[in-house]
């Protein structure tokens, strides 16, 4: 996280939907790992979406299972 405040991390599917919120709230500035608990997921391509500030970031990620 590039700056400590408010931070919110969302995963989506393909069509854009929201999966889930997996971090909303103050965070302290460095590096953070959060888990992320996809077994009610089916295998394929998600993005997630990293908000902190005015530091905005959507990544692709893609479940195996």
């Amino acid at each position: 996280v590039p700056s400590t405040g408010l931070v919110t991390l969302k995963v989506f599917d393909v069509t854009g939907k929201e999966v889930t919120t997996l971090v909303d709230g103050n965070i302290e500035q460095g590096e953070h790992e959060v888990n992320f608990n996809a077994s009610h997921l089916a295998s394929g391509v998600y993005f997630y979406k990293l908000i902190s500030g005015s530091f905005t970031e959507v990544k692709k990620m893609i479940l195996v299972k």
